[in-house]
């Protein structure tokens, strides 16, 4: 069974936001280590565009939040409570929020984006062209690192897959160099496309 059949298994074909039965397409929920059904919702093309797309937003259209927060899907709660903060500007949200209980890996993953932060308080981790990195990116070292404690010199043009970033530092993340996990400045890194 492919992800979308099991998606629509559980969801009874249904967006699992609004409730949409029209243009349905799976949604891997960021930042997904993988992609399983327990790391995605199945939404509508009207759901999908909104969160991919802020400037689209329609805050009346996420009023059906009242309803899917009590999903008892981690990947669905965790989407409901980055909408409903992106959204607590409008007042209402923020009743739903101050509702709204999520266990705290549920909590964790739902705060691994910043969406509950104001633009402000994001720690926005940039390679050495001022592109945003993400977790789970594939960079390129720019510059030949010696690794510090070790005898590994990580070379240019080495490719570090599935980045992990470090929260509280925007210019570090890190990575795996041949077998090693290493922190990584990000100025001599470059995103891969």
């Amino acid at each position: 069974m492919t992800i979308e059949q099991a998606l629509h298994t559980r969801s009874e074909s249904k967006c699992e936001l609004c409730g949409a039965t029209e243009n349905l397409a799976a949604f891997m929920v960021p930042p997904s280590g993988d992609d399983s059904v327990d790391q995605s919702i199945l939404a509508c093309a009207v759901c999908r565009a909104q969160m991919d797309d802020p400037e689209q937003m329609d805050p009346n259209h996420w009023r059906c939040l009242n309803d899917s927060m009590w999903s008892q899907v981690p990947a669905v709660q965790v989407v409901a409570w980055r909408m409903l903060n992106r959204l607590r500007g409008e007042g209402w949200p923020q009743d739903l929020l101050d509702m709204m209980y999520l266990d705290d890996e549920t909590q964790s993953w739902a705060e691994a984006t910043g969406d509950h932060l104001s633009d402000d308080e994001v720690v926005r981790h940039l390679d050495s062209n001022g592109a945003v990195l993400e977790a789970g990116d594939t960079v390129t070292l720019i510059k030949d690192l010696n690794v510090k404690g070790s005898s590994l010199t990580a070379k240019r043009g080495t490719a570090v897959r599935n980045i992990s970033l470090v929260p509280d530092n925007p210019e570090h993340i890190e990575g795996r160099v041949e077998g090693q996990q290493i922190v990584i400045l990000t100025k001599f890194v470059k995103k891969q496309k």
